[in-house]
């Protein structure tokens, strides 16, 4: 290294550690400015960091995984095909020899325990099974049910006891404390089925390390289910397993995982390190919303080191006549930014993980619903993190630098203010940032890649920060014609453009992505509406029977209707088979005509030119026939007809008619040709489904609307296809829609007849709604803090404006106006920013969507440009809630101060 270049490094190491030095006095004495870019710096810190330890805490190393698997025992077993089977190390991937290998069936104990060693105990687990209870006048079934014997120790060991004991028989269960509270028991309590069949005692609180959710244990006796093909079986042996043991299991078909890892071998295909793909579109998206939350992090702390530059603009020209040159005063301005970047890194890292470790109950029980492994922290995320925020303050503190390196000298010793020049090349820097980015976002919609749509949108609200400061200097000329109090707030707003513009643009940022996404939500559920087609007319409620049981009996079943329901009509269902109650089911279906069907089906991979050909063709726009066409088949006189379909009263009567005469009716007008359809029968046992047999019987096309196809065969009919009719159940029009609790309380009084419920439930509205409303939350509170951090900085600096003014005469409610219009400025037009921008991105997106989805076959519904009118009122309303806030905290009197220019 030369003398000279060494001595650059010395002297360039020895301006940074005066400049840090000097950073750390002026952190000192502007405590309330220090505060408040500390406080914007530590709190995604702080956010970032409780993210990362609580995810590391959840990843369970291998001991922990296979502790919580396998409790006391020393290993697990599913026996799986009755094939040879090759298994990874820890048992968490398997593969049979044979692709057709028969699937193990029921599994006894016995058969286990043959191929252990001697002295090795079984004990049956089932990991999910059907449970369902009676809660007040409703039934709950979505209660996950276990299986296992609690008394034992093997099975006692998946379980952590809260209180009471382990189950010792078929009517006594132990339950999760969220089970305790969804079931409305007690310890000591009666639990009733769905069904009312059978009874249990809670008699015990008992969680499960991998599921806090609700859980219930039943005793393995209950109905025998330690026979059930998908249970596994803890094991306790009398030694560590070893190689011959994995080859003997894995030779029968049996999975194997053991606390350690199967021994190397030609059986052991797949290791415990298998590296899965690197998803680059996830890592792609990760980083540029990250990217966003730096940027709106340093839009934000940026206006509070700009006013720190100004306020020290006089000690910088004192530097510059001392002979310090751009760079000194730039490395001054920067190690503000280093100082306080690090000072709030640390502080957030450290609030982060104090907070991860106390929260760490909450986040398991409500997040992710599982035990963590231990205490840990992520050294590596945590440095991650921190140099982040290092990087965000450097960042916030790089425009106020280059503008305190640019100033002029006399002027700072002089304590005046010059205005910044207007410089032409940001706006065309930003108008060209803004439309490349719509073009990027419009390329990465059409081509279907989140990464790149998001990359569009951030080079476009780069070019909006671009533009931001022109923008204010054109509004301060418009003033000009304003009262005192705008006008003055204008003139600021121009006169500090390196505070105001950034403040300006972290609001437009936020209600920008706030707008965009609500745009989208909004059009996604718009279009889901369109596309939703229900099964049964609205306010149809069926009540069918379970298998070859016979249906409940009519009066009971009308008598809950009209109990809870109202009832305007009751139809009797049948349908059709092929022999007694235990003959295997057979296909009925109508046969569409050559001539009508779709050369095309949606899995074939077809060329542009074929798609386009398909979308053109007139028996391709059906998508129900091209997905499969299932058809609901009944048997029925035209009783059922009207309930079923919801036709007008016309279509009902020549519909009937022709059933009456021996016929069929079918939903899909396709199938008739010439008033006949050919109706198909497969039978059980056929190999070929395009060789069953086939009659051809009168057929009346009757078209519903509805998302379900039906074929309505007469009983005539069915006989002449060989058909056997056997009751199903019933079909009820109910009055009017039910609600939930209406549709709870039948459900809860025919469950005991041994029947099920389908209720027509109509599209799901509003579905993203809460997100909306978060979004516009988030949004606000954005924009309320950019408004006020920038007023209160705004406010600090135009003191001797102030000062001024009350020589002058000026009222005391001058300086609340003047605040108000200051945060107007700010807050409005970022605002109004925002949502233009917002809006522009949702369309470009919604409209590159659409013309991608417009070649391609099967055809695609559209997405609606739907405007979210719930989130831009929230957003239009938060610009006025700022402007009061800054009226109603602002100090009225106006004392009369020392001008120091």
């Amino acid at each position: 290294m030369s003398p000279g270049r060494g001595g650059r490094l010395a002297r360039a190491a020895g301006s940074w550690w005066a400049a840090l030095r000097i950073a750390r006095r002026e952190a000192r004495r502007a405590r309330g400015r220090t505060a408040l870019v500390l406080a914007m710096i530590t709190l995604p810190v702080l956010v970032l960091t409780f993210t990362a330890v609580s995810w590391r805490m959840s990843e369970l190393t291998p001991a922990e995984r296979t502790d919580r698997q396998l409790g006391a025992a020393d290993a697990e077993l599913g026996w799986m095909v009755r094939q040879p089977i090759v298994q990874s190390a820890w048992g968490d991937a398997w593969q049979a020899d044979r692709e057709d290998a028969p699937p193990a069936g029921v599994v006894t104990a016995e058969q286990v325990t043959a191929l252990l060693p001697a002295g090795s105990r079984v004990v049956p687990l089932r990991r999910w099974v059907s449970f369902d209870a009676r809660v007040g006048e409703r039934i709950d079934d979505t209660i996950v049910g276990r299986a296992v014997d609690l008394t034992d120790p093997l099975g006692r060991g998946l379980v952590r006891f809260h209180s009471g004991r382990a189950p010792a028989g078929p009517d006594e269960i132990a339950v999760s404390p969220a089970a305790l509270r969804r079931l409305d028991a007690r310890l000591g309590g009666i639990v009733t089925s769905g069904d009312g069949a059978r009874s249990w005692r809670v008699v015990g609180v008992a969680e499960y390390p991998d599921d806090l959710g609700a859980v219930v244990t039943l005793h393995p006796s209950e109905g025998r289910m330690e026979t059930e093909p998908d249970t596994s079986w803890l094991v306790d042996l009398p030694g560590p397993p070893d190689e011959g043991l994995f080859r003997r299991l894995n030779g029968h078909g049996i999975l194997v995982h053991a606390r350690t890892p199967a021994p190397a071998s030609d059986l052991v295909a797949f290791g415990p390190d298998v590296r899965l793909p690197m998803d680059v579109e996830g890592m792609s998206v990760s980083v540029l919303v990250g990217g966003l939350g730096l940027l709106e992090v340093v839009l934000l702390v940026g206006p509070a080191f700009a006013v720190g530059v100004r306020r020290r603009r006089r000690d910088l020209a004192l530097v510059a006549v001392a002979g310090g040159d751009d760079a000194h005063l730039r490395r001054i301005v920067l190690a503000d930014g280093v100082v306080l970047g690090a000072l709030g890194a640390a502080v957030g890292v450290a609030l982060g993980v104090a907070a991860a470790f106390a929260g760490r109950p909450l986040v398991e029980q409500h997040l992710f619903g599982a035990r963590f492994g231990a205490y840990r922290c992520w050294p590596e995320a945590l440095a991650a993190i921190a140099a982040v925020a290092v990087l965000a303050g450097v960042l916030a503190a790089l425009a106020p630098a280059w503008t305190a390196a640019r100033q002029d000298v006399v002027a700072g010793l002089a304590g005046r203010r010059t205005p910044p020049g207007h410089r032409r090349r940001w706006l065309t820097a930003g108008v060209a940032l803004a439309v490349g980015g719509a073009a990027v976002a419009a390329f990465g919609a059409a081509r279907t890649a989140p990464a790149v749509i998001l990359a569009g949108l951030v080079l476009g609200e780069l070019g909006l920060v671009f533009a931001t400061p022109t923008l204010v200097g054109l509004l301060a000329r418009l003033g000009r014609s304003l009262p005192l109090a705008p006008r003055i707030a204008l003139r600021d707003a121009s006169r500090n453009r390196s505070s105001t513009a950034p403040a300006i643009s972290a609001v437009m940022a936020a209600v920008a992505g706030s707008v965009a996404i609500g745009v989208y939500l909004a059009s996604d559920d718009a279009r889901s509406a369109t596309m939703y087609r229900p099964a049964l007319p609205a306010g149809t409620v069926l009540v069918t029977s379970h298998g070859p049981n016979e249906p409940p009996a009519l009066p009971r079943v009308a008598e809950a209707a009209r109990a809870h329901l109202g009832v305007r009509a009751v139809a009797p269902l049948a349908e059709p088979g092929c022999g007694g109650p235990d003959t295997d089911p057979c296909v009925v279906s109508p046969v569409l005509p050559v001539e009508r069907a779709c050369p095309w089906t949606p899995g074939d991979r077809l060329s542009p030119a074929q798609q386009r050909r398909a979308r053109a063709d007139a028996r391709c726009t059906v998508p129900e026939d091209h997905l499969g066409g299932y058809f609901h088949v009944v048997v029925d006189d035209g009783a059922a007809l009207p309930v079923l379909t919801g036709a007008a009263p016309a279509e009902v009567a020549a519909a009937t008619a022709v059933l009456r005469a021996g016929g069929a009716v079918v939903t899909d007008p396709r199938y008739v040709r010439d008033g006949r359809v050919d109706v198909r029968v497969t039978r059980p046992g056929q190999a070929r489904p395009d060789t069953p047999t086939s009659t051809t019987v009168a057929g009346y096309p009757l078209p519903t609307g509805l998302g379900a196809h039906r074929l309505l065969l007469s009983r005539p009919a069915a006989e002449r296809l060989g058909l056997t009719v056997r009751p199903l159940g019933w079909a009820i029009t109910a009055d009017g829609v039910p609600d939930e609790d209406r549709q709870n309380r039948f459900v809860a009084a025919v469950r005991p007849l041994g029947a099920q419920v389908e209720i027509e439930r109509g599209a799901l509205a509003d579905t993203g709604r809460p997100l909306l409303l978060l979004l516009a939350a988030a949004a606000g509170v954005i924009t309320v803090g950019a408004a006020g951090i920038a007023t209160g900085l705004a406010a600090a600096e135009g003191r001797a404006d102030l000062s001024t003014l009350a020589a002058v005469g000026a009222g005391p409610g001058l300086r609340r106006l003047l605040s108000l219009c200051q945060s107007g400025v700010i807050a409005v037009l970022g605002s109004a920013l925002g949502i233009v921008a917002g809006l522009g991105s949702a369309s470009i997106i919604l409209t590159a969507l659409n013309r991608r989805y417009a070649g391609l076959w099967p055809v695609a519904e559209p997405y609606p440009v739907v405007i979210p009118w719930t989130t831009l009122g929230v957003l239009v309303v938060v610009p006025l809630v700022a402007m009061l806030g800054a009226g109603l905290f602002t100090r009225s009197r106006l004392p009369v101060e020392r001008r120091l220019d």
